[in-house]
């Protein structure tokens, strides 16, 4: 018999429903963002197209849709779908999934996608039992986490999966998300007058940091709080300006884990940057790792890294600020730290670089640990000690200074080596035509014995 009250319970519990939630796409068309996974000729879409879709694997920053696509997917393909979180499916509940999977396989041929929500909490326990089903294609797993799945899943997993990492949506995709909620009638506001402006959209879509979640809840507090009126929806419309959609959305908090794929992708673009010379990449990049509460001293120790590895020579100074950084940064810390971070930061970023030091103690470590390695001039070694006299320690050692260039025309080494080579920039122009005036030095005396020879 016909429930005729079904009707009435649905429309309430669409009513109830966000925005976001009514505005999630039906279509892969109307999918925003993920091009380069999704896109025409995409490795994601050519298995789609070929139904020959297997175990994936999503990751990516929050809100930018790995439940909806999963959803998507499984109607596109005409799937059976289960749902689950990772936190709270028991071996049981896996057990349940992979049994009904098999029957609609067995009784009519339906495939079953299994989309598991923080599969990076998957247990060896589940996951034992979820392997070999997931092997035989008896069911599709869906898997989707906000961390890296090669750090924080098992292999045995990843290894029957294929991963596709999710970027935040652009700008310009949130504020399509927008406009699309904006002149839909069914499931947004396309039979109200809501008029929002261009500068009210571009500020949600920059305050959501690609979260398109983030962003429709911004604009269904606009329109359910009146806009500028705010006395909620009145015959005149709703305007949505500036104004109203600073009030509408707070700063997003930045999805940073300190001790996950957040930290060290920022702490590699913000070396990156300074390495590159661009001081204004480098002090945002600072500035979201001491937003996100990264340890101040972290910062400090990797800038005293590569002043040495990265400046060098061509700016000797450098290290010094760093090392003068770091000091300050213990002895006064937050928030004062910032500002000294930002100075040493800045100061590094528009020196000369050089990575010539760095690359001599690589040259030099990689000799002495594949065995190339040198015994000690005897004019070198210590002439102290008993018997040293006899054995020629320190015989024919010249003392520089003793000299009026300070250079005296020595082997100090024993073997044609050379593990530092001087760049062209800053001060290690200066050390690198020092050097040549040395190669001199050492070459005159050669050139006056074979005159005499």
């Amino acid at each position: 018999m016909a429930d005729l009250w079904e009707p009435k319970r649905e429309a309430r519990r669409r009513a109830a429903e966000p925005l976001a939630v009514r505005m999630r796409p039906r279509t892969l068309e109307e999918f925003a963002g993920q091009r380069h996974v999704l896109g025409e000729g995409k490795l994601l879409r050519r298995m789609l197209e070929a139904d020959r879709l297997t175990s994936v694997i999503f990751f990516g920053p929050p809100g930018t849709g790995k439940t909806t696509l999963a959803e998507l997917i499984a109607g596109y393909t005409d799937r059976h779908f289960e749902r689950g979180n990772a936190a709270a499916v028991g071996v049981k509940d896996v057990r349940v999934v992979l049994e009904g999977a098999r029957r609609r396989l067995e009784q009519d041929g339906r495939r079953t996608i299994f989309f598991l929500d923080e599969i990076h909490r998957f247990n060896k326990a589940q996951q034992d039992v979820l392997l070999g089903d997931v092997e035989r294609g008896v069911v599709t797993l869906i898997g989707a986490t906000t961390e890296n799945p090669f750090f924080t899943v098992n292999s045995a997993l990843t290894s029957r999966s294929q991963v596709f990492q999710f970027e935040s949506l652009s700008e310009d995709e949130v504020v399509g998300v927008l406009r699309a909620a904006l002149d839909d009638a069914e499931r947004g506001f396309g039979g109200m007058e809501v008029r929002a402006s261009e500068e009210a959209l571009r500020h949600w879509a920059v305050m959501s940091d690609g979260d398109a979640r983030k962003a429709l809840s911004a604009l269904e507090i606009a329109v359910l709080s009146g806009g500028k009126g705010g006395e909620g929806v009145g015959v005149g419309g709703v305007e949505i300006d500036l104004g109203v959609a600073e009030d509408s959305i707070q700063h997003k908090a930045v999805v940073y884990d300190a001790k996950g794929d957040q930290h060290y992708d920022t702490i590699s673009a913000f070396i990156k940057s300074v390495r590159g010379s661009d001081p204004d990449a480098a002090v945002y990049w600072l500035a979201k790792m001491l937003d996100a509460g990264e340890d101040p001293l972290f910062i400090a120790r990797r800038i005293a890294i590569l002043a040495s590895e990265d400046i060098g020579n061509a700016d000797p100074r450098g290290l010094a600020v760093a090392s003068a950084c770091y000091d300050i940064v213990h002895r006064i810390g937050m928030p004062e730290a910032r500002i000294t971070l930002a100075q040493a930061t800045i100061y590094l970023a528009t020196a000369p670089k050089s990575n010539a030091s760095y690359a001599a103690i690589n040259a030099a470590t990689q000799d002495v640990k594949q065995g190339r390695t040198v015994p000690v001039p005897r004019s070198l070694r210590s002439g102290g000690g008993a018997n040293r006299e006899q054995l020629g320690h320190g015989q024919g050692y010249q003392y520089a200074h003793a000299s009026e260039t300070g250079f005296a025309d020595m082997d100090y080494l024993g073997v044609d080596a050379s593990y530092y080579t001087p760049t062209e920039r800053g001060y290690e122009k200066r050390i690198g035509e020092y050097l040549k005036w040395i190669d001199q030095q050492r070459a005159e005396p050669r050139q006056e014995r074979d005159t005499d020879d």
